[in-house]
């Protein structure tokens, strides 16, 4: 692993632990430029996520002054399972959640299928979010993401 990788996996573990009140410009000086940025009435949302390796991502919530007033784990069942098909486009899913861990298409669905890794105490899921021809979710499914197993040659 890349220095640079390792430093956004270390920067996006501790993203969760950052204490509130710090200031925005505090949590970029120690976790680097966020994965996403969105205004909210509130602020501003910052997005820090462990994808394509983790299975994380923390959404840090600033008020209108810069100060850091709440933070949440975005990738959970619960989050998930909250998604009603219809109500929710792709760039909504990119603000939530942040880039998926890939883009797929399959045979059976006319559109694109966005899967995102989480995890439900121990175990590794996978979300695949069928998003179709006009960007709106239309199905999901859930996958258990199988550990890599050892090479049998070695």
């Amino acid at each position: 692993m890349g220095a640079a990788a390792l430093a956004l996996l270390l920067g996006c573990a501790s993203a969760g632990r950052m204490p509130l009140g710090t200031t925005d410009a505090a949590v970029k000086a120690q976790l680097g430029s966020p994965t996403s940025r969105t205004t909210v009435p509130e602020g501003e949302r910052w997005l820090y996520s462990q994808l394509p390796s983790g299975s994380e991502a923390h959404a840090l919530s600033f008020d209108a002054a810069g100060r850091l007033v709440r933070i949440e784990q975005v990738l959970t069942a619960a989050a998930f399972e909250a998604l009603l098909p219809g109500q929710l486009t792709e760039a909504q899913a990119l603000d939530r959640f942040g880039p998926p861990l890939r883009v797929e298409r399959v045979a059976r669905f006319d559109g694109d299928v966005w899967t995102y890794r989480f995890k439900v105490v121990n175990d590794l899921r996978l979300a695949h979010l069928h998003f179709d021809r006009q960007r709106v979710l239309r199905q999901m499914l859930y996958t258990d993401e199988l550990p890599l197993l050892a090479d049998p040659r070695d």
